[in-house]
C-alpha cells in the first residue's frame, strides 16, 4: 500500500454522492470547453498535430502538478492500468476529434452519448456495481432526447463529411464508454494528479510512434490555443478522476449528458452553429434525465475505504 494515497484528506472524512455529481458535471463542462478548442486546432492542423502538440504542453504541466508532492512510484498493475486506459483514449480521441470537425459539437455530442449509455450496464458486468431504477429511467429518458435530436438532423443535408464525421464519434463513443469504466477502476487505485500525469503521457507516446511521418510545427499564432486546450484537458481530466473515485461509474455516467448543453452554447459562441428546436427540445429531455439519475441515493462513498495495492 502506498501511504500518499493511502489516506484520507482528512479523518473520517466522507465525500457525499451529491458533491461528486457536480464535481462530475463541472469537469464535464471543463472538458467541453476543451472541445471547442480543440476543433479550431483540428480545423487548423489536423486531428494528428492538435493532439501532439498539445500533448507537448499536458505531459510537462500534469508532471509539474503530480512530481512536486514527491509520488512513490506506483506498482506494476497501476501502470498497466494507465497505460490501458492512456491507449484506450488515444483511440477515443484521434476518433472524437477527427468527427467533431465534420459536424456541428452539439450534433457530435449527442450522437457521443450512447457511451454512458452501455458504460452504465458495463459497470454492472465489469464492476458489479448495482444499475439503480433512477438510473435506468434517467438514460431512456435521455436516450428519447438523442432520437429527437437526430430526427431533427436528418432533414438537414449536412452532407458525405458530415456522415463520415458521425461515424468516427460513434466509434469513438464505444471506446469511450469502456474509457468510463477504467476511469472508475483508476480512479480507485491512484489519485487523480497521478492519473492526469501517466494517462496523458502515454497518449503522448503513442502519438510520437508517428511523429516521423505525421508530425508538423504550428505556427506561433497557435500555440496560444494549444495551451488553453492542454489546460482545459488536464483540469477536466482530475475533475472527472476526482469525481469517480467518489462515486460509482453507474451513478456518474448520466452527467455525460450535461455536456450537450454546452456543446450547443460553445458551438454557437465560437463557431457560429445554430441549435435548432428539435435539438432544444431533445437537450430538456437529456437534462430532466440526469436529474431524475441523479435522485438515487447511494452509500456515501468515505476516501478512507481506498487503498492501493
Amino acid at each position: 500500500m502506498r501511504e500518499d494515497s493511502a489516506k484520507p484528506m482528512g479523518q473520517g472524512a466522507v465525500m457525499t454522492p451529491a458533491r461528486a455529481f457536480l464535481i462530475a458535471v463541472i469537469g464535464i463542462a471543463t472538458f467541453s470547453m476543451m472541445d471547442a478548442a480543440m476543433k479550431g486546432l483540428v480545423l487548423a492542423t489536423g486531428v494528428y498535430n492538435a493532439m501532439l502538440w498539445r500533448g507537448f504542453v499536458i505531459v510537462p504541466l500534469a508532471a509539474l502538478i503530480h512530481f512536486a508532492r514527491g509520488p512513490a512510484m506506483p506498482p506494476p498493475g497501476v501502470i498497466g492500468l494507465h497505460a490501458l486506459r492512456g491507449a484506450v483514449s488515444l483511440a477515443m480521441g484521434m476518433l472524437f476529434f477527427w468527427g467533431l470537425a465534420r459536424v456541428p459539437m452539439a450534433q457530435a455530442i449527442s450522437l457521443s452519448y450512447i457511451a454512458p449509455l452501455i458504460a452504465i450496464f458495463l459497470a454492472a458486468i465489469l464492476l458489479g456495481e448495482r444499475v439503480g431504477r433512477a438510473s435506468i429511467v434517467g438514460s431512456l429518458a435521455a436516450l428519447a432526447g438523442i432520437g429527437i435530436i437526430l430526427f431533427g438532423q436528418s432533414r438537414s443535408d449536412l452532407g458525405d463529411a458530415a456522415m463520415w464525421g458521425a461515424l468516427a464519434i460513434l466509434g469513438s463513443a464505444l471506446c469511450y464508454s469502456y474509457n468510463l469504466i477504467l476511469a472508475r477502476q483508476q480512479a480507485l487505485r491512484a489519485d487523480p494528479r497521478e492519473i492526469a500525469f501517466w494517462q496523458n503521457g502515454f497518449v503522448l507516446i503513442g502519438l510520437l510512434s508517428a511523429s516521423p511521418w505525421l508530425a508538423v510545427v504550428p505556427p506561433s499564432g497557435q500555440w496560444p490555443a494549444i495551451g488553453i486546450a492542454a489546460v482545459l484537458a488536464t483540469g477536466s481530466l482530475m475533475l472527472l478522476a476526482w469525481a469517480y473515485r467518489h462515486g460509482e461509474a453507474s451513478y456518474l455516467a448520466p452527467t455525460e449528458y450535461s455536456s450537450f448543453v454546452w456543446a450547443s452554447l460553445f458551438g454557437w459562441l465560437f463557431f457560429g452553429e445554430h441549435v435548432s428546436p428539435w435539438t432544444l427540445a431533445g437537450a430538456l429531455c437529456i437534462v430532466a434525465g440526469c436529474l431524475y439519475a441523479a435522485r438515487r441515493k447511494p452509500q456515501p462513498f468515505a476516501e478512507a475505504e481506498i487503498q492501493n495495492p
